[in-house]
């Protein structure tokens, strides 16, 4: 039985380009787990084995890699830096009890980095900072520690001091031992030596040093007194438990600095994960749910001896088939054992489980509570099914995936590649939650929606090159609807005599607006027997029908209230086809009567921007004909929540970096349908009619 307390499951997280992927090579290469270490901008990392990653020298996919460190096992996983891929890192901290936030020591702490440190927060993960790049041009450590207080609101806990800047930049002081680590101009990791602090830096250290003790005894009252009133300073020992425990706590975080690339700093950095990340006993255990996701109040403590759980966070599509990510947090299982999707509420067998050292990895026969392994050829798990016992049923707290707020038709280039494009398009809809697909009934168009045009982008590409797939791509759509807005009463009649037996059906009928949301709603008042009730069902089902597609533009109508009052009957000529073709005819020749509108959906938008462009982005809202409706300030900025209409909020993201100098982010969900103003009705109605003709 492996212990536990030996065990450290982190993230590594930042921005793009603070150089995260760098970091976790380097980590592989001081663990042993790698010989050569690849780099980024050669697009030869470890971790980034997608073609698409290493071309564009972004990490899309979050690749989960095994290593030791001093006697303990390490499970790192990069996660990527980009906005549209947010996705990847909040399912990465689900499964995560710690992480290493890097910054750029000379881009300091940007807007994405503060995106994934409040995912963070809400996560409640523990975290270490590491200031990377110091060799740079710009770089400046103080710097970036100020802005960690300022912009992320949170508390740094400087651990070490850097000696030199720039390209003079040679090592660190390790605060508690007061011993510098100066490293040759090799480039290679293990070359360094310990030495005496540098005479020019002692009273820093001295200074940084009694902040960092205050700051650490703040987990320990009698120690505090103590070092306050009699000027004992605790052991080494102490220290480090307190620090350990501020760090659990999320009261400081520990920040060290290097330059990954350099391979400058980064032992430190192993050390402080091992000396103060929780392992996964320290951890909150995750909450179990019921079905609809309420808590139960049970929890699934961290523990071989417990039944087994597990959550399945993440599905890869390589050339070993399809790998399932998972986290399993408690009990143990073995190759060969059968447990039980929760989800749907069907069994599954183990067969192969790996450990996944980036884009390698090694069998295994078993795996217990704190690992994270993938599990080869599981056939219907997704993203977020909880994984258990058969005996013991249950389900952990679910994954919640932002809605895709962006669509476009597209459809193969080539006929014959349609099966093709279906399989593929499966694959990636099983592997990111964030990316959806549908087929449009009237077009035979296939529609794909995601996080955003980037996002977007990227699978199209991957469909070319990973599976082969050229696609032409549409203009990004909107789904209106269609309603009346007046009572009226009509009466209509069909009659059709053309030799042998004929067809006549009368109704007499109110139509009118429904409340909203209440969709098609249909009555009889029919009395005296002018329509025999064994008719009834065949007039709902011609009026029912024709809801599919106003006479508008063709969308589905909304909120109809029809009653059907009187009307007459033939005993030989009537039937239930001719009672549900006066239905259709009745709501062709009303519909126009009673007003009919077109609807717009409006989403409920929700942007986060700097202070200081508050009154840029409020100003591009209004023009998009939004409707502010909330403003609250945060400690890194403000959040404006507003109502806008989603055909006003293509290329969104564009803009909006561009008025907050990348810094703002927004989301946005589908809220409720509105009437449509004129101008614009008119314009989609000239599209429909123009689509029409086309066909």
């Amino acid at each position: 039985m492996t212990d536990l307390t030996k065990y450290r499951n982190i993230g590594i997280f930042a921005h793009v380009d603070a150089g995260k992927t760098t970091t976790t090579e380097r980590i592989l290469k001081l663990t042993g787990k790698i010989h050569k270490t690849g780099e980024v901008h050669d697009g030869e990392s470890t971790t980034d084995f997608m073609d698409q990653e290493a071309e564009r020298g972004i990490t899309i996919q979050s690749a989960a890699v095994t290593c030791e460190w001093a006697g303990h096992r390490l499970n790192v996983i990069d996660t990527p830096g980009h906005v549209d891929f947010t996705v990847e890192v909040y399912r990465s901290l689900k499964v995560l009890d710690g992480g290493i936030g890097v910054f750029c020591g000379s881009g300091g702490v940007e807007p994405q980095s503060e995106t994934n440190w409040r995912y963070a927060n809400e996560s409640e993960v523990s975290r270490i900072i590491f200031v990377n790049k110091l060799d740079r041009l710009g770089a400046d450590f103080y710097r970036v520690v100020e802005q960690v207080k300022n912009v992320l609101g949170a508390k740094p806990l400087v651990m070490v001091l850097p000696i030199g800047t720039e390209d003079e930049f040679v090592g660190v002081v390790d605060l508690l031992t007061k011993k510098a680590y100066v490293w040759d101009d090799s480039g290679l990791p293990e070359n360094y030596e310990v030495q005496d602090v540098p005479a020019d830096m002692a009273d820093d250290v001295e200074m940084y040093r009694e902040q960092l003790i205050e700051t650490a005894l703040e987990a320990d009252e009698d120690l505090l007194m103590e070092y306050l009133e009699e000027g004992t300073e605790p052991s080494i020992e102490d220290l480090k438990r307190c620090i350990r425990e501020g760090t659990r706590t999320l009261q400081f975080f520990p920040t060290y600095c290097g330059s990954a690339f350099k391979n400058k700093g980064v032992q430190l950095v192993l050390d402080a994960v091992v000396d103060y990340l929780p392992n996964p006993t320290e951890v909150d255990p995750q909450d179990l749910t019921d079905e609809e996701g309420n808590p139960t109040g049970e929890h699934a403590i961290v523990s071989a001896d417990e039944p087994f759980r597990a959550l399945a966070f993440k599905i890869m599509d390589d050339r070993f088939g399809a790998l399932t990510f998972i986290r399993i947090y408690s009990g143990k299982i073995n190759k060969g054992d059968t447990v039980l999707n929760s989800a749907t509420g069907k069994t599954e067998r183990i067969g192969r489980m790996v450990e996944m050292q980036a884009d390698d990895k090694s069998e295994l026969t078993s795996a217990q509570a704190g690992d994270i392994i993938a599990v080869v050829g599981m056939k219907n798990v997704q993203t977020g099914h909880t994984l258990c016992d058969p005996k013991h049923e249950c389900t952990l707290e679910a994954m919640v995936f932002p809605e895709p707020v962006i669509s476009i038709a597209v459809k193969p280039k080539d006929k014959g590649a349609v099966d093709k494009m279906g399989i593929a398009i499966g694959k990636l809809v099983a592997e990111d939650p964030s990316f959806q697909v549908e087929t449009d009934e009237d077009s035979g168009e296939t529609i794909l929606k995601g996080m955003g045009e980037l996002h977007l982008d990227i699978k199209v590409d991957i469909l070319k090159r990973t599976y082969g797939v050229e696609l032409e791509v549409g203009a990004p759509q909107v789904s209106y609807r269609e309603t009346i807005t007046s009572a009226i009463e009509d009466s209509y009649t069909h009659k059709k005599q053309s030799g042998g037996s004929g067809q006549y059906g009368k109704i007499d009928y109110r139509m009118k607006p429904g409340e909203p949301g209440t969709g098609f709603v249909f009555n009889t008042s029919v009395v005296g027997g002018n329509v025999p009730k064994e008719f009834f069902p065949a007039i709902e089902k011609g009026f029912k029908s024709m809801m599919e597609e106003g006479p508008l533009a063709g969308f589905p109508v909304l909120d109809v209230e029809i009653d059907v009052f009187d009307g007459g009957y033939h005993a030989v000529d009537s039937s239930a086809v001719a009672f549900e073709i006066a239905a259709k005819g009745a709501f062709r020749q009303s519909m126009p009567k009673a007003g009919a509108q077109l609807l717009e959906p409006i989403m409920k938008v929700d942007v986060f921007t700097p202070e200081d462009n508050v009154g840029d982005v409020i100003g591009d809202l209004n023009r998009r004909r939004g409707m502010i409706k909330d403003q609250e300030p945060g400690t890194t900025g403000v959040r404006i929540k507003a109502d806008v209409p989603l055909s006003e909020m293509f290329g969104y993201i564009g803009h909006l970096r561009t008025i907050t100098s990348g810094r703002g982010q927004f989301s946005m969900e589908f809220s409720h349908y509105m009437p449509c103003p004129q101008q614009i009705a008119d314009k989609v109605m000239e599209e429909a009619k123009a689509r029409k003709a086309e066909k």
